[in-house]
């Protein structure tokens, strides 16, 4: 198969969806990968490196596009790279479609096959391919919190940690998945307070089994929320529906319950946000204020530590990658209940059934589709 990696064209997105190692493992397997031409340079992939590994460098992304029978990318593909998309083409990639109408009638007009990362399910009932990005966001999430708490940031001027003699900032996150554990083993580990408020008795024993008296488990309400919201400096919004839109949990007159200068760091802004009052940011432009809170939206948080980032997603993605080239996408969708959970457009049709219903298309399951 022909497979196609274009350079990331969102706002400072410097993630690349294939490794120099990834493509040399394509290549092993008998396949022909184009890479455009310093896709990679900016974390330090140069064109040789990519070159060594069997690649051939592509100077733009038309042509990528239109050679590719795969495309492999970081982000959802932009106005521009939808039209450029075309009949059973493969594109596998982060969607995040429930959000965004205009993506999702993009590509059901190109007829393509659109494979999303973030809905590809393992034999545990998790996100494979969502989690070691969601570990970066969730990390990631409390340098940004401690960096927007800083005065000339806007915020309350509070120090995460304190030190003897002075309190530590009280840190609340909604949701103890993969991205809320991560956020609080940071914060955890700059000495903050954190409160971990989640829906599943299950999750929350578990993290109290692990981290005892250091972490406060609190069974997450609308009402257990608000009673902390006036105590707390920093917020995470760590919840997640696969496929499906956010959850609003904190109203915009809520945020009148927050000390001036608190801040909201929303890692789910991706599936539109948890916040009423969320809205996505770029890394250029990172926050704002509302009310007197400060917000953190940033929706490709992960392109902050790119090249982390990017050798981490190519250790999940690449199997599924290779699976779709060995076999090419209808029979590696039919072989793979897993890969073929992340199936959210096929040829025209919606395969999706939170996105369907979250943007009012006809839902058809995918192993009809495909069958």
């Amino acid at each position: 198969m022909l497979i196609g990696v274009p350079k990331e064209i969102k706002n400072h997105e410097y993630r690349i969806g294939l490794t120099p190692s990834g493509v040399r493992e394509l290549v092993k397997h008998g396949h022909q990968v184009l890479i455009q031409q310093d896709g990679g340079k900016a974390i330090g992939l140069t064109d040789e490196q990519y070159q060594r590994a069997g690649a051939e460098i592509v100077a733009t992304p038309a042509e990528i596009f239109q050679r590719a029978e795969m495309i492999i990318k970081v982000k959802e593909p932009q106005p521009v790279e939808c039209a450029m998309l075309r009949p059973d083409q493969i594109l596998y990639t982060y969607l995040h479609l429930a959000p965004d109408p205009q993506q999702t009638a993009a590509l059901i007009k190109s007829g393509c096959i659109a494979i999303a990362y973030e809905t590809v399910t393992d034999d545990r009932g998790g996100l494979p391919l969502l989690a070691p990005m969601s570990e970066v966001a969730g990390r990631m999430s409390i340098q940004a919190g401690a960096h927007a708490l800083e005065k000339a940031q806007g915020g309350s001027g509070v120090l995460l940690g304190g030190v003897p003699g002075v309190k530590p900032a009280e840190v609340l996150v909604i949701g103890g998945g993969v991205v809320g554990i991560n956020a609080a083993r940071m914060a955890m580990g700059m000495n903050a307070h954190v409160t971990v408020l989640d829906r599943s008795l299950e999750r929350l024993k578990y993290l109290d089994e692990i981290y005892g008296h250091q972490l406060t488990t609190i069974y997450s309400t609308h009402d257990a929320i608000e009673e902390r919201l006036p105590t707390t400096d920093l917020v995470i919004g760590a919840v997640l529906i696969p496929g499906a839109a956010a959850p609003k949990l904190i109203a915009r007159d809520q945020l009148r319950l927050m000390q001036p200068g608190s801040v909201l760091v929303d890692v789910a802004i991706d599936q539109g946000g948890c916040f009423e009052t969320s809205k996505a940011t770029t890394h250029q432009d990172p926050t704002y204020e509302v009310d007197g809170v400060i917000h953190y939206c940033v929706a490709n948080m992960p392109g902050g530590v790119a090249r982390t980032s990017t050798f981490a997603l190519t250790n999940a993605t690449l199997p599924y990658a290779i699976q779709l080239a060995n076999k090419g996408a209808r029979q590696a969708l039919l072989d793979h209940p897993h890969l073929r959970a992340g199936l959210n457009v096929y040829r025209g049709h919606v395969t999706y059934q939170a996105v369907a219903e979250d943007l009012g298309y006809d839902y058809l399951p995918a192993l009809q589709a495909l069958e």
